[in-house]
C-alpha cells in the first residue's frame, strides 16, 4: 500500500529536478509540462487537485491565489532574475502528495538554496516562510484545534510583517482521499489537530501591498506527540 511519505518524496524529487532545469526564456507552460512529466515518470498516476500536477507562478504573479477550478497557466517567460513558485499535487493509488516552494533564478541560474539570493526582499520572504514552519513545529500539539493554530500562525505572519494571501484565508488542510473531505486550518474549525492523520501547512504571504508572494508547503503528522514533516 502506498504511503503518503512515498508520494511526498515523488513531489520533492520532481521539485528538485524542475528547479535545476529552470532557465531564462522558458515559458511557465513549459515549466508546468516538464514538471508534470517528471511527477508521472517518478511514479505518480494522477494529479488530485483539479487534475493539475504543477501550479506555476512567476514574478509579480506570485501574489495570485486562485482555486484550481480557475487556474490557467500564466503567459509568462522566465527572465534572468526571477521569483518562481511551484505547487505540486501528485497522487498514487489514491494517496496524495502536496508540496510547494518559492524558487529563485539569479543571473540566469536557478539557486539550489533560494535564500542565498542577493535580492534582499526575496530573501526576507523566503526566510519568513522557513521561520513560520519552524514556529509551527514548536506550537502545534495534538489537542490543539485547527482554529487555534490558525489564530496563532496568522498572528505570527503579521508579526513578521506579512499578510496571508490565501483566497480562502486558510493556512493549510488535512490530507484526504477526496478534495471535498478536507478540513482547513481556519477560524471556526474546532476539530483537534490529531483528529486527522496528516495535514499541510502552506502559508502564502507577502509584504502588505508588496509585489511578490512566497509559499512553502509541507505535509505534517504527529510522531510521538511532536509534529514532523513527511
Amino acid at each position: 500500500m502506498t504511503d503518503e511519505a512515498e508520494v511526498q518524496q515523488i513531489a520533492q524529487q520532481a521539485m528538485k529536478l524542475t528547479r535545476a532545469s529552470l532557465r531564462p526564456g522558458q515559458t511557465l507552460a513549459d515549466v508546468r509540462a516538464s514538471c508534470e512529466a517528471r511527477l508521472l515518470d517518478l511514479g505518480a498516476d494522477a494529479f488530485w487537485y483539479w487534475g493539475i500536477g504543477a501550479f506555476v507562478f512567476a514574478g509579480t504573479g506570485t501574489i495570485a491565489s486562485v482555486s484550481g477550478r480557475d487556474y490557467r497557466t500564466p503567459d509568462h517567460v522566465l527572465r534572468e532574475d526571477e521569483l518562481v513558485t511551484l505547487d505540486l499535487s501528485p497522487q498514487r493509488g489514491g494517496v496524495w502528495g502536496d508540496f510547494a516552494r518559492t524558487l529563485v533564478i539569479e543571473d540566469g541560474v536557478p539557486l539550489e538554496d533560494p535564500a542565498a539570493t542577493s535580492n534582499e526582499e526575496w530573501r526576507s520572504g523566503i526566510l519568513a516562510e522557513r521561520q513560520l514552519h519552524a514556529e509551527l513545529r514548536e506550537v502545534a500539539v495534538p489537542d490543539m484545534t485547527f482554529e487555534e493554530l490558525a489564530r496563532r500562525m496568522n498572528e505570527r505572519v503579521v508579526a513578521l510583517g506579512y499578510e496571508n494571501l490565501d483566497f480562502l484565508g486558510n493556512l493549510g488542510h488535512s490530507i484526504a482521499r477526496a478534495s471535498g473531505d478536507r478540513v482547513y486550518i481556519e477560524p471556526g474549525n474546532r476539530a483537534r489537530l490529531d483528529s486527522v492523520g496528516s495535514f499541510t501547512f502552506e502559508p502564502h504571504i507577502r509584504r502588505p501591498g508588496g509585489s511578490y508572494g512566497y509559499k512553502h508547503e509541507d505535509i505534517y503528522r504527529f510522531v510521538d506527540g511532536r509534529l514532523s514533516p513527511l
